[in-house]
């Protein structure tokens, strides 16, 4: 017979929950490249350029300007995608407006 903690832990097999700060985590968030990458990829990242720093500072610092360089675009992107439903909001709601009009006369 099998154990009901054994099939819960088989589930969750190399995964932990571990607390940190709300500063620790908001200072992780920054170096996330993406909006969908998981804090394991980001504290990776992090611990890649910490050993990236001991053998070669210059690549580390190419590996946290092109960290910074692809923030940025995410940033813009995120944007320029946020202008764009507004303006669509917009039209459609004039759009309605002058579907209104033209049905009251």
């Amino acid at each position: 017979m099998k154990n009901k903690r054994n099939k819960k832990t088989s589930k969750n097999n190399g995964i932990t929950t571990v607390k940190i700060q709300k500063e620790t985590k908001l200072r992780i968030e920054k170096l996330r490249e993406h909006r969908r990458e998981t804090y394991d990829n980001i504290l990776r990242k992090i611990l890649y350029v910490l050993n990236a720093t001991r053998e070669d500072p210059d690549k580390a610092k190419r590996i946290l300007e092109r960290i910074e360089d692809l923030r940025r675009r995410m940033f813009e992107e995120e944007a320029e995608k946020a202008k764009d439903e507004k303006a669509d909001k917009i039209k459609e709601k004039e759009e309605a407006e002058l579907k209104k009009k033209g049905e009251k006369k």
